[in-house]
């Protein structure tokens, strides 16, 4: 299997113009938060359970994700998804293309994408059992313990109850 060519987001963008169809891997809550006007929808989830790409040959997919790492380490994946077109990987995803000045849609209204949402409930968690351990009662150490156990298990097991607890939270409903 051939490896897609890396191509920057001003050379992303000509080739858009030119026809080519640019396709945002990352979660649908990444995606309504802040896109590239062009871009469709296609998570990595639905690649990983094998949904492909509707292209011929001559066709030209663009993948992206938020910062290229995504697209990297999943390219053989991506290639597979969009068989026969040729496939191109924008290096350093959304950021980089903000980076050379290109637009994005922003919808502040939406809500911070889940994963960023467990970083911060779990790190206040580990912060606030750290410093209740430190200034009320060494059994708030058990606080940060259990938020450590939790995001092993989840990193194990791929299963993150904070995530799903997070995720039917009001202001992730839509």
């Amino acid at each position: 299997m051939n490896r897609p060519e890396i191509i920057s987001p001003q050379q992303a963008m000509q080739l858009i113009r030119d026809g080519a169809m640019l396709i945002d891997i990352r979660d649908a809550d990444e995606h309504a938060r802040e896109h590239i006007a062009q871009a469709r929808l296609f998570p990595l989830s639905a690649i990983e359970s094998g949904s492909t790409l509707p292209v011929k040959a001559g066709d030209s997919v663009i993948y992206h994700c938020q910062s290229g790492n995504r697209t990297r380490s999943n390219s053989e994946r991506l290639v597979a998804a969009a068989a026969p077109a040729e496939v191109k990987i924008m290096e350093g995803g959304l950021q980089a293309w903000k980076r050379a000045g290109l637009e994005t849609v922003e919808d502040k209204k939406q809500p911070l994408p889940l994963m960023r949402q467990v970083q911060i409930v779990a790190g206040s968690l580990t912060l606030l059992g750290c410093i209740l351990g430190y200034t009320v009662s060494e059994a708030f150490y058990l606080l940060s313990a259990f938020v450590g156990a939790g995001l092993t298990f989840a990193g194990i097991s791929g299963f993150c109850g904070m995530a799903r607890l997070l995720a039917v939270m009001p202001w992730n409903r839509r």
